[in-house]
This record gives structure tokens, C-alpha cells and sequence, in this order.
């Protein structure tokens, strides 16, 4: 009703009855309300104006959005995933709810439903960034591309090897799928930058695609080893939160193993359809006609 300061601080009033006078509800019919007739002023009981009477009442009114809202909290089903828990919901909402009535998600759902066009994002702009640096490195735009093959081929074993592992395509999965990009562009980076330092000292295409491919194995079959090894621990994960370690293990477990077996035979194939068929700089032998009897320099045809 009002509010008393002291000592620079301020309190807030509360006017309230005694204990003895709000214990049960009858109390409530012998509080006293002041009315005024004919210019005299009288006490009147409230029970002479209302009628009180017990019935069953939400204890909360819950709004989520600014709206009277009702809370459905459930766990999932053995073999299900949210995003078929949340498709069935909507659907289900679609056809039981009423006109002007809506849904929407909180907690764990939310972030599940705003991540996935956010990671989508994240995926195209890895890509792209992963292509634009590559083609500065290359100073081409086709050896990128050729690079660039690799990645399909490795999400390829990842989808595979979260289907085996009864996993999902979740947020975890998802950015196991981005740092995959990184991981195995790294195997076509070294089969087409050593062929491409071939052909600059004067090979021809093949032969430096077939050396650098035979050269290069060593290096890719060990690095995809250490990586797959250091991902095992993550796929097999137990105990408390390891339903997001496998996710991620699995994929570049998966992505890997198949992506590099791939890589090995594609990336070559790409490269003779795609490269360039010359590379600049690369030392090229002159033949040179001379005359008999060379009177001057300029007899002297180059070829």
C-alpha cells in the first residue's frame, strides 16, 4: 500500500490480517468492507456480497511467448531421434490442435531446431573457405576442385558409419562433418602439389600423377591411420555424456577409412580430366636448326 524508508533503504508495505483472522476460507466471509448509505457510513460483511466456494485451479498460469501456454515433457523412445520425435510432434499438433493455437519448442529442442539451419550454414561456409585459400596456395581455381572431390566421397563413409553405429545426423554429427572437410583435403594437397612440382621440372602429366600417387601413399595411409586410431577411443565411448563423443568419433572414423580409400583412386582420375595441360614454369627443351656455315644469329631457327 505505500513504501517506508529508513536508513536510505526502502521497504514495501503489506497490509495482511491477523493469523487468526485468514486461516480457513469462512474467514473470508467475515471481513468487514466499508459502505455508505444515506451519508452515514456502515461496516458490512463480504459475506452479504460474494458467496465463496472451493473448485480445482491451476496453482500457475505458465506463458511462454508472451501467451497462456501448456509444457509437454517427454524422453525418447529406444531407436528414435529428436528429429523424428520433433516431426512427429508437429505433425501430431497439426492435426489435434485448434485454430490459434501454436507450438513452439524449448530447451535441448530449440537449440536442436535453430542449430540445424545454423550448422548448414557453418558447412557451406567451410567449404568455401577451404576452396578460396586453396585456390590462392594453387593460384588456380581448377586444382581446388580437383581437391575438392574428396570431400563427398568422405561424407559418404561417415553417413555410412553413423548408420552402422545406430547414430543419428544431430548437432554432434554435424560438426564431426565440418572438421571431416579439413581432415581429408589434406590427402588430395598432397598428391596434386607434388604432381604439380613434377610437371614444373619438365614431366609429363601422367608419369608425375603416377609418381606423386606412389609417392604420396606412404604419407596419406599413415596420417589416416593415426587419425581413424585417435578416433576409436571417441567412438567407443561409455558412461556420461558419450552420446556426443561417438557421434563425432564415428564420423571421422568412418569418413576417413573411406573417404581415403576413395581419394587415392579419384583424385588422380580428377586430375587428368581437370589439370591444366601445362603448367607455367615448367622447364621446356628447345631444339635449335643451325645452318652449315652460321654467318649471323639470326640464322639460327628455335623450335
Amino acid at each position: 500500500v505505500t513504501r517506508y524508508k529508513r536508513d536510505a533503504e526502502q521497504y514495501d508495505v503489506i497490509v495482511q490480517t491477523a493469523i487468526t483472522g485468514r486461516s480457513t476460507p469462512e474467514d473470508i466471509e467475515r471481513i468487514q468492507l466499508r459502505a455508505s448509505k444515506g451519508g452515514v457510513d456502515t461496516m458490512v460483511p463480504l459475506s452479504a456480497l460474494v458467496t465463496v466456494r472451493e473448485s480445482v485451479s491451476p496453482r500457475e498460469l505458465n506463458h511462454f511467448g508472451q501467451r497462456r501456454s501448456a509444457t509437454l515433457t517427454a524422453n525418447l523412445a529406444p531407436d528414435y531421434s529428436l528429429g523424428e520425435a520433433l516431426a512427429f510432434l508437429q505433425q501430431t499438433s497439426d492435426r489435434v490442435l485448434k485454430g490459434g493455437a501454436t507450438t513452439d519448442l524449448n530447451g535441448i529442442s530449440r537449440e536442436f531446431r535453430s542449430s540445424q539451419g545454423a550448422l548448414m550454414i557453418v558447412f557451406v561456409l567451410a567449404l568455401l573457405f577451404i576452396f578460396l585459400v586453396l585456390a590462392a596456395q594453387f593460384e588456380s581455381f581448377v586444382d581446388p576442385l580437383v581437391i575438392m572431390f574428396s570431400v563427398p566421397l568422405s561424407m559418404i563413409g561417415a553417413l555410412l558409419a553413423l548408420k552402422w553405429s545406430g547414430g543419428s545426423l544431430n548437432v554432434y554429427s554435424q560438426i564431426g562433418l565440418i572438421t571431416l572437410v579439413g581432415l581429408i583435403t589434406k590427402h588430395g594437397i598432397l598428391i596434386v602439389e607434388f604432381t604439380n612440382q613434377l610437371r614444373e621440372e619438365g614431366m609429363e602429366m601422367v608419369d608425375a600423377l603416377v609418381k606423386a600417387s606412389a609417392q604420396r601413399l606412404r604419407p596419406i595411409l599413415m596420417t589416416t591411420g593415426a587419425m581413424v586410431l585417435g578416433a576409436i577411443p571417441l567412438a567407443l565411448a561409455t558412461g556420461a555424456g558419450a552420446e556426443t563423443r561417438t557421434q563425432i568419433g564415428w564420423v571421422i572414423v568412418g569418413g576417413m577409412s573411406l573417404g581415403t580409400l576413395l581419394t587415392i583412386f579419384v583424385v588422380p582420375t580428377m586430375y587428368t580430366l581437370f589439370a591444366r595441360k601445362a603448367v607455367p614454369g615448367a622447364n621446356t627443351a628447345v631444339a635449335v636448326d643451325a645452318p652449315a656455315h652460321p654467318l649471323h644469329p639470326h640464322d639460327y631457327v628455335a623450335k
